[in-house]
């Protein structure tokens, strides 16, 4: 089969990923195998590929937002032909604290779809059966396949800030996980406030309605009841901390971030604010958020790339010239 393999991580170029064919995968003990339809492009990879994550692998096959069909399941809940999702989360212990604790996003000992395990940069892969996603037949692949990460992960934000129907919510930064999340504040009936410093990602937030745009640590007008950042940059952190109102709650949505600056507690932190990382995402977030995206018919305008163009693909979501999320479709050429 064909597959983007990553064998040195090094600064992006046209050929950090190669093509090459590999063998078949062979399902190991209570795993599937899958048929790749689409695979979201998430900036996760980037970090994976450029090595700001430390290599885990020798090689390894990048891409974690995964839209499959099922080719052989050793669980009888799943049968051939069936569509399934795959996420960041590839499997957990099951046994350490967290996960008996219903914690499992912050597990001592996680396996990562696409980076200590392989993932969907190719025409198949294995998945482990219980952290399969099943997908209904109501959107198509490459439309479903950024709600698997980004998606799921920015819903999981939203509970971490704890947003509640009819607030005043700041997105700082407008990606991919930001315009999906803008979706389901404004079934909610919340104020969105966007600050980005890309210029097509402020005429997209004004296009889509949102009540405030600015630039990248930009306050809004209004105090916020929460805010969430997705830049990995301290600077939009402090930003959005001087944003929320007394009591407040900052989600920091990023795997990495550059740094976090000295700021001064009095004026930005007092007042019972709260800043809060995201870590990963657990199974029921993923079924919360794919219930609510399937109920108010979220369906994210994407880009498609065939697998030989997933350099192309990485660098245009690195350089931010991309006009929705990147995704890739392994088996159409």
């Amino acid at each position: 089969m064909k597959a983007a393999i990553l064998r040195v991580p090094a600064p992006l170029n046209e050929e950090s990923l190669k093509i090459e064919e590999i063998p078949m995968p062979i399902p190991g003990l209570g795993h599937a195998l899958l048929k790749i339809h689409a695979c979201g492009v998430c900036r996760t990879d980037l970090h994976i590929v450029e090595g700001e994550l430390p290599k885990k692998l020798d090689w390894v096959i990048p891409g974690h937002q995964v839209v499959a069909e099922i080719i052989w399941s050793p669980d009888p809940g799943f049968h051939k032909g069936d569509r399934v999702g795959v996420s960041w989360i590839g499997g957990t212990d099951g046994s350490c604290r967290f996960c008996r604790t219903g914690r499992e996003n912050l597990c001592d000992h996680p396996s990562y779809t696409g980076y200590t395990q392989n993932g969907g940069f190719a025409e198949y892969m294995t998945a482990r059966t219980d952290f399969l996603f099943p997908l209904p037949n109501t959107l198509e692949d490459r439309a479903t396949a950024p709600l698997l990460c980004a998606g799921i992960i920015g819903f999981r934000s939203l509970k971490i800030a704890e947003v509640k129907r009819g607030q005043h919510v700041g997105l700082f930064g407008f990606g991919s996980s930001a315009q999906l999340l803008f979706q389901v504040l404004k079934a909610w009936d919340c104020r969105v406030y966007v600050s980005t410093r890309e210029l097509h990602h402020q005429r997209l937030a004004h296009t889509l309605g949102a009540d405030w745009v600015g630039g990248g640590t930009e306050v809004p007008p209004k105090p916020l009841n929460s805010a969430i950042t997705f830049a990995p940059s301290g600077d939009v952190v402090v930003a959005a901390l001087r944003s929320v109102d007394k009591g407040g709650i900052v989600a920091i949505n990023a795997i990495h971030l550059d740094r976090m600056p000295q700021f001064d507690y009095d004026s930005l932190l007092w007042g019972e604010r709260q800043l809060r990382s995201v870590t990963n995402m657990t199974r029921q977030d993923g079924t919360d958020f794919l219930k609510v995206a399937f109920e108010i018919g979220l369906k994210p305008a994407v880009v498609t790339f065939c697998l030989d163009q997933i350099n192309e693909a990485l660098l245009g979501l690195k350089e931010d010239r991309l006009s929705g999320p990147a995704v890739i479709l392994p088996n159409e050429h």
